[in-house]
């Protein structure tokens, strides 16, 4: 625990510090598109949180001898695998000229370094006919590339609202931290309870007020590393379901896959085209939008800071099963397929959702 805590203190530090930095300097770092359709906030923000994040993973994997862990080694290398998504994200963040086609090439470049050097191929799924593709080698690591890259898009998906992504990685990092004390992996519960807690100190200076974002390259670093250390407990034993990952990040995951679906099936439009569709952007927009009314600045930052409890009870509803049969594939397979019918209709429901009229109307 004291890694989490000590994690928690430098990354909350050196936020801080980008966020005093920023509040006079930094204009290019700034999101000042305020009219996009995924776009919420009402004041240009830093997009650069993830360096915070970033940089206090670094220093622990330089520091790891005189902090007495054992870990620092395999940090340096999850963070030497991981600098092309974050780099490049950091570049869209910086430029906002760099495309998704080239942020997934870059996450897809970290993923493959990551399943050589690391070794975090999937070498077993428990689903019907992936396993068979696992057997092969260049179809584990392919498997283990196509994964660990969609999360690392979904992460940054989800990250449309103060605190939503964030805290969602953070319980993941927990989730997995957990089972790792079970089955006794000091290193990978220390790697989950680093993550944990350099995400933990940026948060307290997202949400509620949105001081300061992740940005691209902090989301997709996120979901790079997230999907490594879950991937390291399966790798590493063998007793933990290879579902328990893929049950424990399931909202984002589904998220992007019913996005898809959404986009190109239903609208017929290309998959990589920013819309306000998302299943948080609909809470935002109808149900708190009913509740709160207003649309003045005040209710506008309030309807932000509230819009992100309700995925991270979402996401709750799958990280607790996953956590409590984490070695029982069966089960996990049929909670993912519970969840997904959970969020369709859930979807449904507030698509057809409708606020009284007094309460849309502008007074």
């Amino acid at each position: 625990m004291a890694i989490f805590v000590a994690a928690f203190a430098l990354s909350a530090a050196l936020t801080l510090l980008m966020v005093q930095v920023l509040r006079t300097r930094g204009w290019f770092t700034k999101d000042h598109d305020l009219a996009g359709p995924q776009k919420v906030h009402l004041l240009p923000v830093g997009r650069v949180g993830g360096m915070a994040i970033f940089a206090s993973l670094g220093a622990f994997a330089l520091l790891d001898k005189w902090l007495g862990h054992r870990f620092g080694g395999l940090l340096a290398l999850l963070l030497g695998c991981g600098a092309p998504v974050f780099v490049v994200g950091l570049l869209e963040d910086l430029t906002k000229r760099v495309a998704p086609w080239q942020r997934l090439l870059a996450a897809a470049v970290s993923a493959y370094l990551a399943a050589i050097f690391v070794g975090t191929t999937i070498a077993r799924t428990d689903l019907w006919g992936l396993d068979w593709v696992a057997s092969f080698t260049i179809g584990a690591i392919a498997l283990s590339v196509f994964a660990v890259t969609g999360i690392a898009n979904a992460i940054n998906i989800i990250d449309g609202f103060n605190g939503l992504a964030s805290m969602c990685v953070m319980m993941i990092l927990l989730a997995v931290a957990y089972v790792a004390l079970q089955v006794d992996d000091s290193t990978v519960l220390a790697l989950a309870l680093v993550g944990a807690g350099a995400v933990l100190g940026f948060f307290i200076w997202n949400y509620p007020a949105g001081l300061i974002f992740l940005g691209d390259g902090g989301a997709y670093f996120l979901g790079f590393y997230l999907s490594e250390v879950a991937l390291l407990l399966v790798v590493r034993n063998p007793e933990v379901s290879p579902l328990f990952p893929l049950l424990a990040v399931i909202y984002p995951a589904f998220e992007t896959v019913f996005s898809m679906y959404r986009r190109r099936v239903v609208k017929g439009r290309p998959v990589g085209m920013p819309d306000g569709a998302h299943l948080h952007s609909l809470v935002h927009r109808r149900l708190l939008r009913w509740a709160i009314g207003r649309d003045d600045a005040s209710a506008k930052m309030r309807r932000n800071a509230m819009t992100a409890p309700y995925l991270w009870a979402l996401c709750m509803v799958a990280i607790v099963p996953s956590v409590l049969f984490w070695d029982e594939s069966t089960i996990l397979g049929l909670f993912i397929l519970l969840f997904a019918v959970v969020y369709v209709v859930l979807y449904g429901q507030i698509v057809r959702f409708k606020a009284p009229r007094w309460l849309t109307t502008k007074h």
